[in-house]
């Protein structure tokens, strides 16, 4: 069985964690509005509004006037997320990070020695709640794809457990919007066709899928099945660290599009950091709305874990398909690959300063350095980057 556990608004929830008084208060964590800064997380308070990740900031302070908007503080939450994971490797060492709030655990090997998926599961929520103070919902399955849907369908604080004789009776009633990939166009498709459940999806010809909408009418029609093979791959077998996101609804504005690939750089360069780790190939995943998914990828001249590098080279490579294929796009990632066992800082040997060159990459990672103390030691997010990577 697979566990998939989602911590709960986890960025809002480890503000309101550092500060009692904003309890009860619609609280979101994003850029600022006036740099068209987006939602990064909200909670569920603001939810009540409408207020939604990756929300453009000018829009959820439409929606909710009072709303209290923090600045994003990556090494407090990456602290945290590295406790949570903690108590996660107390019970398997088969984890695998989708983002600093939320992971897969395959347990396969550990129920012998602390019970069932389910009863780890318990266990694992209750770790989190005593030790870090936070909710988590947790998703307890056969496979990935039924444990991702089971940790969010009774949030927050949610725990559902589906067995394998119980998937089709979990998964047949759900609309159809919950299978992965299908965002609002199709959905409308399908709807235009009758098809509006996972069960109508089921039962519908698997041939008149295909010709309609190709692999993805094969992709949708196996997870409607329950059907999903992908395997736990937890960090020591892992090529990459990397995170996405995928909206609620498309987003076709470049520069909101530009601060959550922002949001999703700082996470893997922290997560990067914190893990003493460079990587030396920048990739990123552009996900549209019919589907259709692109990566790109640029190799660095050497290996790095500075915010300022991987920034440049994320924006480089964003802009370059933007103006190929301007939006809507629904999903977006950023990840690092390409690690080398040797970390030491190189020479560019063909630069016209070496010394010089050198020596900014050691102010820059220095920087990152004392911008990830600073902004864990004070619990605010004092330093933080702008848009332009040259800063």
């Amino acid at each position: 069985m697979i566990i998939h556990i989602d911590m709960d608004s986890f960025y809002a929830s480890v503000e309101i964690r550092e500060n009692h008084d904003l309890a009860g208060l619609p609280v979101v964590v994003g850029g600022s509005a006036s740099g068209r800064g987006v939602v990064a997380a909200a909670n569920y308070e603001a939810r009540k509004y409408g207020v939604l990740s990756a929300m453009p900031m000018a829009q959820a302070l439409r929606l909710c006037p009072d709303l209290v908007c923090l600045p994003v503080n990556m090494p407090l939450y990456v602290n945290v997320s590295r406790q949570i994971h903690d108590i996660f490797y107390r019970y398997t060492p088969e984890i695998e990070p989708l983002s600093l709030d939320e992971a897969f655990l395959d347990v396969a090997g550990s129920e012998k020695l602390f019970g069932s998926a389910a009863v780890i599961a318990q266990k694992i929520k209750r770790d989190i709640k005593n030790e870090c103070k936070l909710i988590a919902s947790a998703g307890v399955a056969p496979n990935k794809f039924v444990a991702k849907i089971a940790s969010d369908i009774d949030k927050p604080d949610g725990y559902v457990v589906v067995t394998q004789n119980e998937v089709q009776d979990f998964l047949d009633p759900l609309p159809v919007k919950r299978i992965w990939g299908v965002g609002k166009k199709t959905e409308q498709q399908l709807r235009q066709i009758g098809i509006k459940t996972i069960q109508d999806v089921r039962n519908w010809p698997a041939d008149d899928l295909i010709q309609r909408f190709g692999k993805m009418g094969d992709h949708i029609q196996r997870l409607a099945q329950g059907l999903d093979k992908r395997a736990v791959i937890s960090d020591a077998k892992a090529k990459s660290i990397s995170a996405e996101t995928t909206f609620a609804n498309d987003i076709d504005d470049k520069d909101a599009l530009l601060a959550i690939l922002l949001q999703l750089t700082e996470q893997v360069a922290a997560r990067l950091r914190d893990k003493d780790i460079k990587g030396r190939t920048v990739n990123i995943k552009i996900r549209f709305h019919d589907f259709k998914t692109i990566t790109r990828s640029k190799t660095l001249p050497e290996n790095t874990y500075q915010t300022r590098k991987v920034w440049s080279t994320v924006k480089q490579l964003f802009l370059g398909v933007w103006q190929q294929e301007p939006g809507p796009i629904r999903l977006v990632g950023v990840g690092i690959s390409n690690f080398s066992e040797n970390m030491e800082l190189q020479r560019d040997l063909f630069t016209d300063s070496p010394e010089q060159d050198f020596e900014q990459d050691v102010r820059q990672e220095r920087l990152d350095e004392l911008s990830d103390e600073i902004n864990q030691k004070f619990g605010k997010s004092k330093i933080h980057r702008g848009r332009n990577p040259e800063h």
